[in-house]
């Protein structure tokens, strides 16, 4: 079994390094059959894009706040925890901005487009071609995948997805007009088209989870089909148990 480690440089992290480093060779990424990703799930997502091209499962142990997409750092044998675990595979978005800069960019928890200034975003919304807002103003708009359902686009009151739902949430993000409008959800594989509407005035940014592109005049975004990321979960405490968890969780908690 041979592994690829990288650790984030927190405290919690460089601990385990210590204890890892002390049993296991960190084998090359290209020789490794698998990744650990020992941070918190801002480092995971960073990590996942910089090494999927790999074609190799991902393991996550948390040493960050949440969490979400880790497992648990706790002292039962890695191998045994590696060997026991239940695999997905999860296809990012893929969206690509026009404007000041044009640029390609993967996320696999969600693009979000946010006003730049401290007036509102005016943007026009596109699915499959057709307009199904044709002026939002407010903060912006977030389109998530099932897998990052329950991070940001939770938190602005948008709707958990489950793994296998096949779709995408399209969010408002403090919408000011039409004030009751609470986004919508579409299919997977659809193509969403995002304008802003007054582009030099009220200047938009997007962001693919870390990564930002100021300036946007438009953006269109699309599931990569093409790119499968295999993320590996402690069965207890699966991925698909943990949105279904959030699922039934009250929205008080």
């Amino acid at each position: 079994m041979k592994i690829h480690f990288v650790f984030d440089k927190t405290k919690k992290s460089l601990k385990l390094k210590k204890k890892f480093l002390k049993v296991y060779k960190n084998y090359s990424p290209s020789n490794s059959d698998y990744f650990i990703i020992a941070g918190g799930d801002g480092f995971m997502l960073k990590n996942l894009k910089k090494f999927y091209r790999f074609n190799k499962p991902f393991y996550g142990i948390n040493c960050g706040t949440y969490g979400f997409l880790m497992n648990n750092n706790n002292s039962v044998d890695l191998k045994k925890r590696l060997k026991n675990s239940k695999k997905i595979s999860i296809n990012p978005l893929r969206a690509t901005t026009k404007g000041m800069y044009h640029k390609s960019l993967i996320a696999i928890n969600e693009i979000s487009l946010f006003r730049q200034s401290k007036q509102t975003a005016i943007i026009s919304i596109q699915n499959k071609n057709k307009t199904i807002i044709k002026k939002l103003i407010g903060d912006g708009v977030i389109i998530s995948t099932p897998a990052g359902s329950t991070a940001y686009n939770l938190s602005v009151n948008g709707p958990i997805l489950s793994l296998n739902s096949g779709k995408l949430a399209i969010t408002p993000i403090s919408p000011f007009r039409p004030r009751r409008w609470k986004g919508k959800i579409v299919n997977f594989k659809d193509e969403i088209k995002i304008f802003n509407l007054d582009y030099k005035k009220r200047p938009v940014a997007a962001v693919a989870d870390n990564i930002e592109i100021r300036n946007i005049k438009s953006i269109s975004i699309k599931v990569d089909t093409k790119i499968n990321i295999k993320l590996l979960h402690d069965r207890k405490t699966s991925l698909s148990k943990r949105i279904r968890l959030e699922q039934l969780r009250k929205r008080t908690s």
